[in-house]
C-alpha cells in the first residue's frame, strides 16, 4: 500500500517550509513580528474552531487533565526541545529570530527551533481532515482529501517558516509518521476510531493550538508539549463513558 496523500502532503510542507525559510532571511524583522502575530491569531481562531467539536466538555477536560499529568511525568516538552536542538545543530544553527517565539538558546525553554518544530506538527496533523483523509487514502486509495489539505498545509507552512525558522520544515517527519500510520493502519483505525472519538480528539487538538496561539502571541507560554497525551486520552475516556452508558 502506498500512502500517495501522505507523500503529497509531506512534499508540500518540505516545498512550503524551504520557500519560507530563504524568504524569512529577507523580511524586516517588524514584517516578521506582524507575521507571527497574524499567525498567532488565526492559530487561536482555528483552535477555537475545533474544539468546538466536542458533544461533552468534561471529556476533553479529563483529557486535558491526564494528559497533563502524563506529559509532565514524562517530560515530553523537554525532549521535544532536545530533539529540536540536535536537529538544529545538525543543520546549521540557528534562524534569524522574530519577536513572539523563544530565544534560540534559553536555558529551561524551549529553543525557538523546537518551538517551530511543535506548532507547524499540532497545525498540520491535529483536525477532522487528517484523520478521516489519511483512513480514506487507505482503505480505498483516494487521497481527495488529503491533497486539498496538502495545498493549504504548503502555503501555511510557507508563512510559518517565514516567521518562525526551519523547525517548520521537520514537522514534515512529523505528518509522514502521523498520516502515514493511519494510512498503512486504515483498517484498524477504520474499525477503532468512531466518529464521537474523533470529534473529541479533534476537539481536545483545538485547545492545545490555543495554548500555541497564546505563545504566539507572547500572552502566556504554555507547555504545549507536555498536553499532547491528551489526544491519546480523549478517544480512551469516550470508549469508557460509551461502555458505562450501556
Amino acid at each position: 500500500m502506498v500512502a500517495t496523500g501522505t507523500i503529497i502532503n509531506v512534499a508540500t510542507v518540505l516545498v512550503g517550509g524551504v520557500l519560507g525559510t530563504l524568504l524569512g532571511a529577507r523580511l524586516p524583522e517588524r514584517m516578521r513580528e506582524t507575521i507571527v502575530h497574524a499567525l498567532g491569531l488565526l492559530t487561536i481562531v482555528i483552535g477555537v474552531q475545533l474544539s468546538l467539536e466536542t458533544a461533552n466538555v468534561l471529556i476533553v477536560l479529563g483529557s486535558l487533565l491526564l494528559g497533563g499529568l502524563a506529559g509532565e511525568l514524562l517530560r515530553i516538552e523537554g525532549a521535544i526541545d532536545r530533539v529540536g536542538q540536535w536537529l538544529q545543530e545538525r543543520t546549521g544553527g540557528a534562524a534569524p529570530s522574530a519577536d513572539g517565539t523563544p530565544s534560540d538558546r534559553s536555558p529551561g525553554t524551549t529553543t525557538r527551533f523546537s518551538h517551530a518544530f511543535l506548532t507547524a506538527s499540532l497545525v498540520f496533523c491535529v483536525g477532522p481532515m487528517t484523520i478521516l483523509g489519511s483512513i480514506q487514502d487507505g482503505l480505498t486509495g483516494d487521497y481527495t482529501l488529503l491533497a486539498v489539505k496538502s495545498t493549504m498545509d504548503g502555503f501555511a507552512a510557507l508563512a510559518f517558516a517565514s516567521t518562525l525558522g526551519p523547525g517548520v520544515i521537520f514537522s514534515a517527519l512529523t505528518v509522514l509518521a502521523y498520516q502515514g500510520t493511519l494510512t498503512l493502519g486504515a483498517g484498524w483505525a477504520d474499525a477503532v476510531l468512531t466518529d464521537p472519538m474523533v470529534a473529541e480528539m479533534t476537539a481536545t487538538g483545538g485547545v492545545l493550538m490555543l495554548a500555541l496561539g497564546l505563545g504566539l502571541l507572547q500572552i502566556k507560554k504554555i507547555r504545549a508539549g507536555n498536553l499532547l497525551p491528551a489526544l491519546v486520552f480523549a478517544p480512551v475516556i469516550v470508549a469508557v463513558v460509551d461502555a458505562l452508558a450501556r
